[in-house]
């Protein structure tokens, strides 16, 4: 990882750097409100109402991070919605290819998967500016992280033990999904891509601290499987 003072004060007004900074604000903005959309369509297959109103408060949390990245967004003077549009493809991709079969797929992958894609933007985070460094671990604080869902699966695992088997192969299809999707979103942005690889005036990653990132990736994963009682 990058140290804590890796970029400079005026680095901001580097335009390569502030184009991939505005786009990693941008695609995280649209990964909460879609984030919001899905947690809604979620909360309708919940099997009770607490089971709602816990996926509803996922979903308000989401909201919240989305408003402040927007916020931000505005505050460099940018159109927070122009910029998010550009990756409707990507993210609609993704979700198309992980709709979940019912609500337990649909929490797993708000576990999982969101969790591997905050993991993986936060190694990113590392070599951004000290502000938006800090916003972007704001919001991307608790993601997927709802103890409600580590209770909910490993109770729905005691109660049929056949479900870990298939929630277990849900969780990788979603890591593999998730990697790709991350894989994509930096291959396609220059400017993105140059803030984790790096430049003259700012340190990035070599591809061996590329490999690690990855291993740390999926670590990360299994060690959130494992939380859920599944087998990587």
């Amino acid at each position: 990882m990058a140290p804590e003072d890796s970029t400079t004060p005026n680095e901001i007004d580097d335009p390569v750097y502030r184009t991939g900074m505005i786009e990693l604000l941008g695609v995280l903005a649209y990964g909460e409100i879609t984030a919001c959309e899905r947690l809604a369509e979620d909360a309708k297959m919940a099997p009770n109402l607490e089971t709602r109103v816990e996926i509803m408060a996922m979903e308000a949390a989401e909201f919240g991070h989305f408003v402040q990245l927007r916020d931000r967004l505005v505050e460099l003077g940018e159109d927070p919605y122009a910029i998010m549009s550009t990756f409707t493809d990507t993210f609609d991709r993704f979700h198309t290819q992980t709709k979940p079969a019912d609500w337990l797929e649909g929490l797993v992958k708000a576990y999982v998967g969101d969790g591997l894609a905050a993991d993986f933007y936060r190694e990113i985070a590392a070599y951004l500016d000290a502000d938006t460094r800090q916003l972007v671990l704001d919001t991307l604080s608790g993601t997927g992280h709802s103890e409600f869902v580590v209770d909910a699966v490993r109770g729905a695992i005691e109660d049929d033990p056949k479900v870990g088997g298939r929630l277990a192969l849900w969780g990788r299809r979603l890591m593999g999904e998730a990697l790709s999707q991350a894989q994509m979103v930096v291959a396609e942005r220059d400017a993105l891509s140059a803030v984790l690889v790096g430049g003259v005036d700012h340190p990035g990653m070599d591809l061996a601290g590329i490999g690690r990132m990855f291993t740390r990736l999926t670590e990360g994963h299994a060690a959130r499987m494992e939380k859920l009682g599944l087998a990587a």
